[in-house]
């Protein structure tokens, strides 16, 4: 399992924003992971998208990995932020564009 560790740790910390979903941005397979697609794309920032459906070593793996026992999970500049109830509280309450700009992360300049 330490192998599928240190691939997730480098997809973490050499990407800006990475989002571990089921299915991919293009096409969600959980209500949960959609949520948080729609999100990230409405508020306009880049993304890599993982498909933790590919690999049952990397579905266990980022549970273990992040500590946390639901996916999707988001990471920014290698920092775990949460799930989706986490995510879309952020958006709810306007504070998801503040955060990405306190990371340094840019937003697509229609969403600003």
């Amino acid at each position: 399992m330490s192998g599928i560790n240190e691939w997730i740790d480098n997809e973490v910390k050499s990407n800006d924003v990475v989002l571990f979903m089921k299915g991919t941005p293009a096409f969600p397979q959980c209500g949960f992971s959609g949520q948080v697609v729609q999100i990230l794309d409405y508020i306009g920032v880049e993304y890599k998208g993982i498909n933790v459906l590919s690999s049952d070593d990397l579905r266990q793996g980022i549970k273990i990995y992040s500590n946390w026992p639901t996916i999707p999970q988001l990471y920014v500049k290698g920092e775990f932020v949460g799930g989706c109830d986490i995510v879309r509280e952020m958006f709810q309450a306007e504070e998801l564009k503040e955060f990405f700009a306190e990371k340094g992360v840019a937003l697509a300049p229609a969403a600003a």
